[in-house]
């Protein structure tokens, strides 16, 4: 049995979600493919994933192994790769999970910048709403959280931004203009489910007020005062920062989105900050990485070309970016 062939099949029936995807990804037969998985599973004694006619799960076993294959076939990417230095180019495929809204509006526009200068380095990015619960799975992570998060993971601060609430001018030429947070009581709500598996009944919002800006530090951020909440009937509530943004956009309601994403609508008017002296809270976007030891080169050029990325935007904008 090729050991390294079977790891690497392992690793992408689960990255493809399927034997017939892999097979395709890898330029093999699908029957190939399963006899590799197979004979993976009867080396190890053990079973690494529960197939059904619907749907592939990995065991409580293939989870742990999944972990270990991927940082084991990084460093021998890495390793050869290094051989390949004197090309002065770097090699493979950089496994990378960020939340939907951060894939198509914070990493999208430097791809193609990062193509020009990593041509033979491809970006396998995943999706996912909630992507701080898989750190360790990826290369790189990148994650948008609130101020206050304590986690086990090896993380970069990028940029940090305020969300704030915003409504259409339609919308509001309908509904009427908040001039307080009780305002909103009376006004439909486009709700992100803040908490992962949050329920619909919660219709409460929660704004901070900040303070006066004679108060802001020299070179620093207005902070945050006191907690209050608000009742808002929910007509909306989705995981889909692009679904709220598009309804509001469309006069459907009031939402809470990030001023990093709404900075073109609000410049054209497309979007109204509703409720300027208020935030519903200050969130980070981060670059984690899992806490083994060695990191692959491609990985470190990745975060160094993000890093170098940042300063470039909060130069154009009110956001302040990480250290």
């Amino acid at each position: 049995m090729d050991r390294l062939l079977s790891m690497r099949v392992f690793q992408r029936v689960v990255d493809e979600g399927g034997f017939a995807a892999a097979a395709r990804a890898m330029d093999m037969s699908p029957a190939t493919v399963t006899r590799l998985f197979g004979d993976l599973e009867l080396h190890l004694g053990s079973r690494l994933m529960n197939r059904t006619t619907r749907k592939l799960a990995l065991t409580d076993a293939g989870e742990a192994y999944l972990l270990r294959v991927r940082g084991i076939l990084n460093e021998i990417d890495d390793a050869e790769a290094s051989v390949c230095a004197s090309t002065q180019e770097l090699q493979g495929t950089l496994h990378v999970l960020s939340s939907p809204t951060l894939a198509t509006y914070f990493l999208a526009p430097w791809m193609a910048e990062w193509f020009k200068r990593y041509p033979k380095v491809m970006l396998d990015i995943a999706i996912d709403p909630f992507p701080h619960l898989r750190v360790d799975e990826f290369d790189v992570t990148f994650m948008i959280v609130e101020e206050g998060y304590d986690a086990n993971v090896v993380a970069r601060p990028l940029v940090t931004t305020d969300w704030i609430v915003c409504a259409s001018p339609a919308y509001l030429q309908r509904a009427g203009t908040p001039q307080t947070p009780q305002d909103l009581t009376q006004h439909a709500y486009l709700k992100f489910p803040w908490q992962q598996g949050g329920g619909g009944s919660n219709r409460r919002l929660h704004l901070r007020p900040l303070s006066p800006m004679e108060n802001k530090p020299a070179g620093g951020v207005r902070a945050l005062g006191e907690m209050v909440e608000i009742d808002m009937p929910v007509v909306l509530q989705t995981v889909s920062i692009d679904v709220l943004l598009r309804a509001a956009l469309d006069g459907a309601g009031i939402t809470v989105l990030s001023e990093l994403l709404l900075a073109p609508q609000l410049a054209s008017g497309a979007l109204v900050h509703v409720l300027p002296g208020w935030v519903f809270n200050r969130a980070t976007v981060y670059a984690a990485v899992p806490t083994r030891k060695l990191m692959p080169a491609r990985t470190r050029a990745l975060l160094s070309f993000v890093a170098e990325a940042v300063p470039k935007m909060a130069l154009s904008t009110h956001f302040h970016s990480g250290s």
